[in-house]
């Protein structure tokens, strides 16, 4: 069974297209419309708590960007992140701003700074909270700046949406799941959505490998020998 569990293909990266949107619809749309080219706001900040996808939504938007052949520098932030390559860059996407330190801070209102100068890149940046309530040591403005452009709140789907994806992902791949193996799921699995389907996917194959249908007790086995 591990090796089963160690086979499973990996899931697709993250796109706008499969970023479930729930009550995001009009981020959703502001992020299509820039890479449309037709919102002309060139700052944005998203922000909410783990697990909402604003991880997702910067992956995605970095990853259509580098596809077109845009240059494009993606951070993820820790502590002492260098902000050195973002200065070419014509999309910038900073993620996590909250855990950097008060240098790599300065890093970033210079680079922010550049920028807007110069008037023509795009920036992208998330954090766990909204501009104003950030705790970013020494750097007011660097907070003052990242409430500029546009902000979203990223919310996090409801049980219901997260239900509601968990059975549209296993009808595409032919798999009858049972409320109560949803609600099993959201109860001892990790509530995120990535890794829903993730386990989605390991069941999948385990039922298929041991010609048994998906139930609670497949579901307990299954996790337990993955834990």
């Amino acid at each position: 069974m591990k090796q089963l569990l160690l086979d499973i293909a990996p899931s697709p990266p993250p796109t706008l297209t499969n970023f479930v949107p729930g009550r995001n619809i009009e981020l959703l749309q502001t992020l299509g419309n820039v890479i449309a080219g037709s919102e002309r706001e060139r700052f944005i900040y998203l922000w909410g708590g783990a697990g909402c996808g604003k991880s997702h939504l910067l992956l995605a938007i970095a990853g259509i960007h580098m596809r077109n052949k845009v240059n494009t520098a993606y951070f993820a932030c820790d502590a002492n992140t260098s902000f050195a390559a973002g200065s070419e860059a014509s999309c910038v996407v900073v993620d996590d701003v909250d855990r950097l330190n008060a240098e790599a801070q300065i890093g970033l209102f210079n680079l922010y700074n550049h920028i807007r100068d110069e008037g023509h890149a795009f920036l992208l940046v998330s954090g766990t909270v909204a501009p104003a309530q950030l705790k970013l040591k020494l750097r007011e403005d660097l907070v003052t700046r990242l409430g500029w452009g546009l902000v979203y709140q990223v919310h996090e789907l409801t049980d219901e949406e997260k239900i509601k994806a968990m059975k549209s992902h296993a009808t595409s791949r032919g798999l009858d799941l049972s409320q109560e193996v949803c609600d099993y799921l959201l109860r001892h699995e990790r509530r995120d959505l990535p890794s829903l389907m993730a386990t989605l996917d390991a069941l999948d194959s385990y039922s298929l490998a041991s010609q048994r249908k998906v139930t609670v007790p497949l579901v307990r086995e299954l996790l337990q020998a993955a834990s």
